[in-house]
């Protein structure tokens, strides 16, 4: 039986051999996810597996205006941030808390600072010092890599910048004060591996 796509077009079936390759040159990180929805995905992994318990915190949110066009639905029409958002995640691994955030940027050899907020930088510091373990897990989208960075590596440039200190990361300091993160197929960030890595060098982070 012959079948056409919806556009008019013949269908023609691949070989198996033609799918296998496909399949083997599929990268774990291509998947047109978003670095949340990778860490996300992870997450559950670590829930389900019974290895740890981190979710991403709900923003704060102040609904205004609701309409009801029918009993059964409603629909938002205003509403505004309660107050600033911290950190993305946290939860609890090995007895410890964890806070860390997760940002992206398309830049290819830099990280910029300005995607952090004062009040973000803040909780990380008051968490750190109460002993979480905090940082930040950063994806350069265009090079598909995915690096975490400690908090306190972090804070070194933060506190810099606005000494006359550069406004961004380098990538290659990135590189050499952080822990690249290789995608797998589960979990797909395996985060946490660099995390066990931290604690049996240094049990403070």
């Amino acid at each position: 039986m012959e079948f056409n796509y919806p556009n008019g077009n013949k269908f023609v079936p691949r070989s198996i051999s033609d799918k296998l390759m496909t399949k083997r040159s599929v990268q774990f990180g291509k998947r047109g996810m978003t670095l949340e929805d990778e860490i996300n995905n992870s997450n559950q992994y670590y829930l389900s597996h019974d290895i740890a318990v981190i979710h991403k915190k709900p923003t704060p949110i102040q609904i205004v205006k609701v309409k009801y066009p029918k009993r059964s639905a409603a629909q938002i029409q205003e509403a505004y941030f309660r107050q600033a958002s911290t950190t993305d995640y946290n939860g609890v691994y090995k007895g410890k808390y964890i806070d860390f955030d997760a940002k992206e940027t398309t830049n290819k050899t830099s990280f910029p600072l300005k995607n952090f907020h004062e009040h973000q930088i803040k909780h990380m510091k008051q968490c750190l010092n109460a002993g979480g373990i905090c940082f930040t897990v950063i994806k350069f989208v265009k090079l598909d890599r995915v690096f975490l960075l400690k908090a306190s590596d972090l804070f070194h440039y933060w506190d810099n910048k606005d000494d006359g200190g550069r406004q961004s990361i380098p990538l290659v300091n990135i590189e050499q004060a952080g822990f690249e993160i290789k995608y797998k197929l589960n979990p797909t960030i395996p985060y946490l591996d660099v995390v066990d890595q931290l604690l049996n060098d240094n049990p403070f982070i």
